[in-house]
């Protein structure tokens, strides 16, 4: 029997494997709609077009940011493959209104919608996986669809520009739509219903969703290291938000090129971060969280400053520099929350972290916008500026150098009755004497 790698045993699995191509299906369809969605820009807005892409992507974060926890909430209580069903359907007929937008508010109006159901897919495919593997396979499942999500950052905007190139910007929206539809139907072949037991399923009422975002929104910012990371995502949210909006305005508005070139383009970031994912992955030697996230900031920054002075070869090689520097923030970052949060809370701080890291995008699309439309010549340079200067800010303020050195703690949650023995001060619609949770901070290794 021929050994497989360990991120594909998960396939052998027949109902993971179907849910597995419907997301490979659904992710190359994505990957045509937002390459789409960047030449439709360029195409009714022209030098405008990073003002444009930058209020489509906002509504986009601020969809996922609204809805996602809705989402979870719904995707707990009713069949599962029937919510995806629904909502790859849904966006196969809203994409095809983008070949009949002519005006910039349609544009808007269709990817707000398009978002909503977004917003509903991801996290019900997700908590999905646990539902159709079992304990062992459920790693590598995870594994390989975080694998496929980076491929398919990397290829899919050169394939898209290539597509594009040969079918016509407006008609790659129709071929979008097909992925989608054969996506539904896969989740809709899948063999039972995908509901969650009550007995398994914490009931979340909108209190308790308060509450868990409360809990994870206090480990974040409560913590130091956790704290001056989850700041460098701002300034990496900047650099990227720059590279994302006015990258097509960059390539066909000022060097002139087409639609393949703007594709590679995109695909240079993506290459980027993927072989920093890679190096991180296998390599063998602990490296400092700080560290790293610091060299990340610095080196997406300075990817921006030359970028308006190069020609194509040049923006590639920088876009894949910056590549690297978002990857050598965000994984880092992933990777503290894992050492300093006990694994009861890290379901709520993974939780409050998405939200607010989309935020730092929901402030910095419209900022990329803002620059790219009042400084077309030099929209990467006044970013590198900010993001420079935000950064020399954050080192003087949280002094990096002394965050590596604090010893090891963790947080978490523990319920117990306040005695004699335990007293501290409380909630005044807390009861002394009824058990409770508090979320404490212990310290690993005292010595």
């Amino acid at each position: 029997m021929t050994n497989r790698p360990s991120w594909w045993q998960g396939l052998e699995n027949p109902i993971f494997a179907k849910l597995y191509l419907a997301q490979l299906i659904n992710l190359a369809g994505d990957s045509l709609t937002w390459l789409g969605l960047g030449l439709l820009a360029f195409e009714i807005a022209g030098e405008n077009a990073g003002a444009v892409l930058a209020g489509a992507l906002t509504l986009r974060v601020m969809a996922f940011v609204v809805l996602s926890p809705i989402a979870g909430a719904i995707a707990d209580q009713i069949d599962r493959k029937r919510l995806m069903v629904i909502t790859h359907l849904a966006r196969m007929g809203i994409v095809c209104l983008f070949p009949f937008t002519t005006q910039v508010w349609q544009i808007y109006a269709i990817v707000l919608l398009l978002n909503t159901f977004s917003a509903f897919f991801t996290p019900t495919y997700k908590a999905t996986i646990p539902l159709v593997t079992t304990e062992a396979q459920c790693p590598q499942a995870i594994a390989l669809s975080s694998a496929t999500y980076q491929l398919l950052g990397v290829l899919g905007p050169g394939l898209s520009g290539s597509i594009a190139a040969l079918v016509g910007t407006r008609q790659i929206f129709f071929l979008d739509s097909i992925t989608f539809f054969i996506s539904a139907l896969l989740i809709a072949s899948l063999p039972r219903q995908l509901i969650v037991a009550q007995s398994q399923s914490t009931a979340r009422k909108i209190h308790r969703i308060l509450k868990d975002i409360r809990t994870g929104t206090t480990c974040l910012f409560a913590d130091p290291p956790i704290r001056y990371a989850l700041v460098l995502q701002l300034i990496a949210a900047i650099a990227g938000a720059q590279i994302l909006v006015n990258t097509v305005g960059y390539v066909q508005g000022i060097l002139n090129l087409g639609k393949v070139e703007y594709g590679w383009s995109m695909a240079a970031f993506g290459v980027g971060a993927t072989f920093a994912s890679v190096w991180l992955y296998q390599s063998r030697q602990q490296r400092s969280a700080i560290l790293l996230t610091s060299i990340g900031a610095i080196t997406i920054t300075l990817a921006l400053l030359p970028a308006n002075l190069t020609n194509l070869n040049g923006l590639l090689i920088l876009w894949v520099i910056a590549g690297i520097g978002q990857t050598l923030v965000n994984v880092p970052t992933q990777t503290l929350i894992a050492q300093r949060v006990t694994v009861e809370l890290q379901g709520r701080v993974y939780g409050a972290h998405f939200a607010w890291s989309h935020l730092w995008w929901a402030f910095a699309y419209p900022l990329a916008g803002w620059i790219g439309n009042r400084f077309p010549s030099s929209n990467f340079f006044y970013s590198g500026l900010i993001g420079g200067g935000l950064f020399c800010m954050v080192y003087l303020v949280f002094k990096p150098q002394q965050l590596s050195k604090l010893k090891d703690w963790l947080w978490h949650e523990h319920e117990h009755t306040h005695d004699r023995q335990h007293q501290h001060q409380h909630s005044t619609n807390e009861a002394i004497g009824q058990p409770h949770n508090h979320l404490h901070f212990h310290l690993i290794d005292p010595q």
